[in-house]
């Protein structure tokens, strides 16, 4: 995993769920936050002031018509 050399410092009540949405824009990337700092990932909320280092992730935007353009339901199959 390449880190990007940024550090995110977290307020009171956040989570790993909240900054990667706040962050990379979907909370499914929490994982990869989580990979890059084991040292916290027994903490579900953060009391605040922790210092968290964020990964290079390749996030590929794709418009939800374009996502539901490309979806065929599973009756169709």
């Amino acid at each position: 995993m390449t880190l990007s050399g940024y550090i995110y410092h977290c307020a009171a009540n956040e989570s790993f769920d909240s900054v990667a949405q706040y962050v990379y824009g979907d909370e499914k990337y929490s994982a990869d936050i989580m990979n890059a700092n084991p040292e916290y990932c027994g903490i579900a909320v953060f009391d605040g002031g922790e210092e968290l280092q964020l990964p290079v992730l390749d996030i590929q935007k794709i418009s939800r018509e374009s996502a539901m353009a490309n979806t065929v339901a599973p009756w169709k199959t």
